[in-house]
């Protein structure tokens, strides 16, 4: 399939950003991929500036389109209660995160249902390049040998392969090496690590940050 194309996922794991859709066009979307249910990893599933996506109203409309809906914020969110898992500088820090015992048992009720469902884990942010679904879970489900594609606002399904060489180009790791004439001799454990750093450089630019003036009940800062 052609990066550009809409195209209906196969069953599993898919991510989304709500965005700024309007609610029917966001349930049409997950539709046409064949999303059957969606797990809300969102901290706060309220939106302030978008309130059609708040948690009560969301459910409502998937609901009415045969669409399943579970709250998975608390072990999967991007802004963590626990100040142990910021670093010095009040930023997220994912691998602590995911280092938890809630984290992994939220993985666990997600894996437990991709052979009925095929499942769109929801954040805010349009691209998974901007959100904790893409460089904190959907690495730790690569863990567990788990590919997550990401649905676009557009309809586009990006593969994980895709989402990984826009990180590398994103972060610039590696540059040099993989688009190099040698590019071919790197080797899986050393891709491996330069997706490892590319996902902290990205992490340190778009992860939650504590700030004084935070609205801690708004999702439309990154979570």
């Amino acid at each position: 399939m052609a990066h550009s194309e809409t195209a209906k996922a196969p069953r599993g794991l898919l991510s989304v950003g709500h965005s700024n859709h309007e609610l029917a066009r966001f349930v049409e979307l997950l539709g046409t991929a064949g999303v059957s249910a969606v797990a809300d990893v969102r901290s706060h599933p309220s939106s302030q500036r978008l309130p059609q996506f708040n948690q009560p109203e969301l459910q409502r409309a998937l609901g009415g389109a045969g669409i399943s809906y579970v709250f998975l914020g608390a072990q999967l969110g991007g802004r963590p209660e626990r100040p142990s898992l910021y670093d010095e500088e009040g930023r997220v820090d994912y691998w602590r995160v995911r280092a938890t015992p809630e984290f992994q048992q939220g993985l666990d009720r997600l894996l437990g249902d991709i052979a009925r469902h095929t499942i769109a884990v929801l954040c805010a942010e349009e691209d998974p390049l901007d959100c904790h679904r893409g460089l904190m879970i959907a690495p730790a489900l690569a863990e567990r040998g788990v590919a997550t594609s990401h649905l676009r606002g557009d309809g586009r399904i990006e593969t994980s392969a895709e989402f990984e060489s826009r990180l590398l180009a994103e972060t610039r790791v590696g540059a040099g090496m993989i688009d190099g004439l040698f590019a071919a001799e790197i080797t899986a454990d050393e891709r491996r690590q330069m997706l490892d750093e590319a996902l902290r450089v990205q992490a340190k630019r778009k992860a939650f940050r504590l700030r004084s003036d935070d609205d801690a009940s708004d999702e439309d800062s990154p979570a």
